[in-house]
């Protein structure tokens, strides 16, 4: 089924956020903005844990790895993206929109969902169980964690992306999307796509709410556990709060577009909500989750310092 697909369909044409011509410059500088700021202050993390050894604790190897995932998939859309929007072709393969759909359920709807599920258990552990906080997160532990991660994600990707190639499209070829999502193939699809939404809702509850509820879960336990503090509570519930409001948008928007039962025409709230998860919050998290901290800002400093000398 999926080589008859291939045959019948060679290329999608993706539509993009708007069809207003006089919008797309203006589109064009804001996500070129947006994407460039999202590998600098991701890319400076990354650098910046790597070259200072007092980052190197499980907190950090978490949060690098946090990066390294938006990167990952925040490029696999916006470059597309932007080109599309500059040439005004709109078009990409067969293979490139599988590949798209892919690689964007491995790296944000799976793996990153349950690698933040084990960064709250990290901030759990911390402050929760300060004591035993050395043996229950060490290196070994850490990294069976976001090992975990990444097989568990690389598994549920594949799965889904098993049905997504033996949609049957019969020459619908126009994809009212910026980039190919799972959600906007099921909808162009014209076979019996029942199997393809239990699938699909089966595969959000267990990767969207189950993180989403872990995640609470925990945070909930850190606030009573803040509350009790003498000191230091203001700015304690200033970050759990920041984290919190970033897992929301993340969560909320992502559960929004996967975990509906049905599908209809995607309409300019749809691309709205997927811009959110798909663009906004890998520019969030470097700065929420570790560009404020006082001892990344030190790293960086010292980062560029060894940058000038070298130079």
């Amino acid at each position: 089924m999926a080589a008859e697909n291939q045959s019948t369909v060679i290329e999608f044409i993706l539509l993009g956020l708007t069809d207003n011509p006089n919008m797309q410059p203006w589109l064009f500088q804001l996500f070129s903005l947006v994407y460039m700021t999202t590998l600098a202050g991701n890319i400076l993390l990354i650098a910046a844990v790597r070259t200072d050894s007092h980052l190197h604790n499980p907190m950090y190897l978490f949060l690098t790895n946090l990066s390294f995932l938006d990167i990952c998939y925040t490029s696999i859309i916006v470059p597309k993206m932007l080109l599309n929007i500059v040439l005004s072709a709109r078009t990409i393969s067969y293979t490139g929109c599988i590949l798209q759909v892919y690689f964007f359920l491995l790296f944000m709807a799976e793996t990153e969902c349950i690698l933040l599920a084990f960064m709250a258990y990290d901030r759990f552990v911390a402050i929760c169980n300060p004591l035993h906080y050395n043996v229950i997160m060490n290196t070994v532990s850490c990294t069976r964690m976001i090992g975990f991660s990444w097989m568990a994600g690389g598994s549920i990707a594949s799965f889904d992306i098993y049905f997504i190639c033996h949609l049957r499209f019969c020459g619908h070829i126009t994809i009212n999307h910026f980039f190919c999502e799972a959600p906007s193939l099921l909808q162009l699809s014209c076979g019996d796509i029942s199997v393809d939404n239990i699938v699909t809702l089966v595969g959000g509850s267990i990767l969207l709410l189950i993180p989403l509820c872990f995640i609470l879960f925990s945070y909930i336990h850190i606030f009573l556990i803040i509350v009790k503090l003498s000191s230091g509570r203001y700015k304690a519930f200033s970050t759990c709060i920041a984290h919190l409001i970033v897992v929301a948008i993340f969560f909320g928007t992502a559960i929004f577009m996967y975990m509906r039962p049905r599908y209809s025409d995607t309409k300019v709230t749809d691309k709205i909500v997927s811009v959110f998860y798909s663009i906004v919050t890998p520019m969030l998290n470097p700065l929420i989750y570790s560009l404020r901290n006082k001892d990344v800002q030190k790293a960086i400093g010292h980062f560029g310092r060894c940058t000038v000398l070298l130079r």
